[in-house]
């Protein structure tokens, strides 16, 4: 059985903004799955299905960013869930907007929701997926920036990478953590070489 949580913050104030990143990749996977994840449970929004004759279950936590642990701990302990079969998925500040990485396991690092998830369970060897949504731009607080809605053309980005991370949980139920990581994690774009300097005149070869 697995628990497929996306992190977010409910209400129509901020959906489909960059701290929602969870909400709108369960979304597209709801989709995927033909499941409506609707069900009151835990101070969570469920919905249930099978892929590939595994039971799973996504969650919408319903208690805000800082305070996801308290509905993620009730679903674990009810549905009784391995930390490997709890896949969380969240914004990353660190990454570039489009781009998603999927590990194994770790720290929180500066995310609330993530710090409240772990803090509760107790431990922090569950897979987690996290979608970029860039550095805050000038002008910016940082809480305004993951609140805010997307720019432009960020949005279509988002939107592709939103794709990429549904069909990435997908292969992580079928084939396992590994297969994911190695399928779907963005790499990141080499840096171009230096130009090589145009030789002095005189010089000796």
């Amino acid at each position: 059985m697995y628990l497929i949580v996306g992190l977010g913050n409910p209400g129509s104030k901020y959906a489909h903004t960059r701290h929602n990143v969870g909400f709108d990749v369960l979304e597209k996977l709801a989709r995927k799955l033909n499941v409506s994840i609707s069900r009151e449970k835990d101070e969570a929004l469920i919905g249930e299905c099978f892929v590939g004759g595994q039971k799973v279950i996504l969650a919408l936590p319903q208690t805000y960013m800082n305070l996801s642990g308290e509905a993620v701990m009730r679903l674990v302990n009810y549905y009784k869930i391995d930390p490997e079969d709890l896949l969380v998925v969240y914004d990353d500040i660190d990454l570039a907007p489009g781009f998603i990485r999927i590990r194994k396991n770790g720290s929180a690092g500066t995310h609330n929701g993530m710090r409240s998830i772990i803090g509760l369970l107790g431990f922090e060897n569950f897979p987690r997926l996290r979608v970029g949504v860039g550095q805050k731009r000038e002008g910016y607080e940082l809480a305004d920036w993951v609140l805010g809605h997307y720019i432009g053309e960020e949005a279509d980005v988002q939107d592709k990478a939103f794709e990429l991370a549904a069909d990435a949980i997908v292969d992580y139920i079928q084939n396992g953590i590994e297969s994911a990581m190695c399928k779907y994690n963005t790499k990141k774009p080499k840096k171009p070489k230096p130009e090589p300097k145009p030789e002095e005149e005189g010089a000796i070869e």
